[in-house]
This record gives C-alpha cells, sequence and structure tokens, in this order.
C-alpha cells in the first residue's frame, strides 16, 4: 500500500475531481475533507457510507481511505501534522489531540450539529474565496479559518464520543471525562484522591461511580488515554523515548518504558521499529 506524506505543517486546497485522485493510500498526517458538491461513497480503513454535500471528514495518520464519486465533486481539502496541533495554544481544549484521533474509530461525517454545518460551510466558502486570489498573507488568514474548523470538528467529535453514554447519565461523567482530557500530561491531577476533591466525591464513591457511567475503571480509561497518545508520539514525532516519558510526566524512561509494556506487551523501543500492524483502538 502506497503511503502519502506532506511537506508543509498545514496544505489547503480546492479540488474539483470526477475521479478520486488517491486510492488506496494510508497516510501519516491528518486530512479534513469537506464536501462542498457531489456525492457517493466514502471508504476508511474498510468501512464504506455514503457522503453528500455539508459533510467533514476527518482521516487520522494511518487511516486508510478512498471516495468513489458519483459524477463531478468538489472538496476543500486540509491536510496538517501533529506539529500544527502542538503549536497553536489552544484556550480551553488543551487535549484537542486526544479529541482528533479519536476520530480514528469514525467513518461518518464528524459534524452532527445543525448549527456547526451552517458555520463549517460559511467558513469553508470563506477559506475559498481567500485561495481564489494569490495575495500578501493569505497564509495569516488562512490558519484562523483552518483553527475554527478544527475546534468545531473537535467539539463534534467530543459529543460523539460521549454519545454512548446516553442522555439519561448524570452531566458530572461529562466534566469528568474533560477533566481527564485536559490533564492526561499531568499525573498528579490525575490520581484518584485528586480527581474525587475536585469534583466532591470520596475516592471510592468516584471509583463505582465512574464504573457505573463510564463502562470501566477511572483508571482503565486513563491508562487506555495515556497509550493511546504514547503510541501516536512514538509513530509520528521525532520525540526520543525520554523525551515522551518527560512530557507524560513519569519519573524517567524506565517508568514510562514498564508501564507501556504492560498494556502493549512490548517496549516502546520495539513499537516503534513497526513490531506491530497497526495502532491499537480504545
Amino acid at each position: 500500500m502506497a503511503k502519502e506524506n506532506i511537506y508543509q505543517a498545514l496544505e489547503v486546497y480546492y479540488e474539483k475531481v470526477e475521479v478520486c485522485p488517491l486510492r488506496n493510500r494510508q497516510f501519516n498526517f491528518f486530512e479534513l475533507v469537506y464536501v462542498i458538491a457531489g456525492g457517493g461513497s466514502h471508504a476508511v480503513n474498510g468501512n464504506r457510507i455514503p457522503f453528500r454535500a455539508g459533510d467533514l471528514f476527518l482521516i487520522t495518520p494511518q487511516d486508510c481511505h478512498e471516495f468513489d464519486l458519483e459524477g463531478i465533486c468538489e472538496f476543500m481539502v486540509i491536510r496538517f501534522g501533529e506539529s500544527y496541533v502542538k503549536e497553536y495554544q489552544w484556550k480551553s481544549i488543551d487535549h484537542i489531540e486526544c479529541l482528533l484521533y479519536y476520530a480514528s474509530h469514525l467513518s461518518a461525517s464528524v459534524l452532527v450539529h445543525k448549527e456547526d454545518k451552517r458555520l463549517v460551510a460559511q467558513l469553508i466558502q470563506t477559506l475559498q474565496g481567500v485561495l481564489k486570489v494569490e495575495l500578501m498573507y493569505n497564509e495569516d488568514l488562512i490558519r484562523p479559518i483552518v483553527n475554527a474548523i478544527l475546534v468545531i470538528a473537535a467539539r463534534n467529535i467530543a459529543q460523539i464520543q460521549l454519545k454512548p453514554l446516553g442522555e439519561t447519565n448524570d452531566a458530572k461523567i461529562v466534566q469528568i471525562l474533560n477533566y481527564i482530557q485536559q490533564h492526561i500530561r499531568e499525573p498528579d491531577l490525575l490520581k484518584i484522591a485528586a480527581i474525587a476533591d475536585r469534583f466532591g466525591m470520596s475516592p471510592t464513591y468516584l471509583g463505582s461511580y465512574f464504573r457505573k457511567h463510564g463502562g470501566e475503571s477511572l483508571q482503565a480509561y486513563i491508562s487506555a488515554y495515556k497509550i493511546r497518545l504514547i503510541e501516536h508520539r512514538l509513530l509520528f514525532s521525532d520525540l526520543r523515548i525520554n523525551e515522551i516519558a518527560h512530557e507524560f510526566g513519569f519519573a524517567d524512561e524506565s517508568h514510562c518504558n514498564k508501564f507501556f509494556k504492560r498494556h502493549k506487551g512490548m517496549s516502546m523501543s520495539a513499537f516503534r521499529k513497526g513490531e506491530v500492524v497497526s495502532v491499537e483502538k480504545y
């Protein structure tokens, strides 16, 4: 299978095509694809669903996707690497990276809110206007528009992620999940006692509450989230293992490696060398 790469932190382009130009490709970057006009079917990692104008798809690193078009279609394509996500200081969603990677579970359009669909349509129209004319400072105009689309995509993904919890659940579980995602790199704030104190619960009650509403233990959820981010650091960043360990608050490389091996059955260096076929889905 051919691999597709990008050579800039951010690439944005419009295309009007009758046949998908790239098929059976595996990407090493994120790709947002907005359907301006047309229809057909979209395949992601073997799952195939119909698409139509107004859909927004997020392809994550290691995904394989392609479009089967029914006639001429128009797309806006936004490609960006992990470095682009990390370099921007997001105000209220410093766990945006976690949310974006969650899209690897999804095949359908990430837009689920009617109002957000309207907002994205407006932003895409503005982006088209900027791209039509090559003028000074275009990049400084493009980036805020792309960032706005990313935030809208992230909050819709967050809603999709929480949907299995059901509408009748206590709203506090959503707050706890958001807290964990925001502080996934701060182990002291992820201790059960710290989370219980933050939400006015006893540690024992917090444990039973989270298992009831989240479907798994609190520690299992935290570990799965952290492992997922470490996996992608190993696959898609140039960070040394000791740097990854430091980022996630481990005392040293050895402690991080033991944590990773306990969950993945292999060392971090073995994982990075490609001794696995694909990233495990959580």
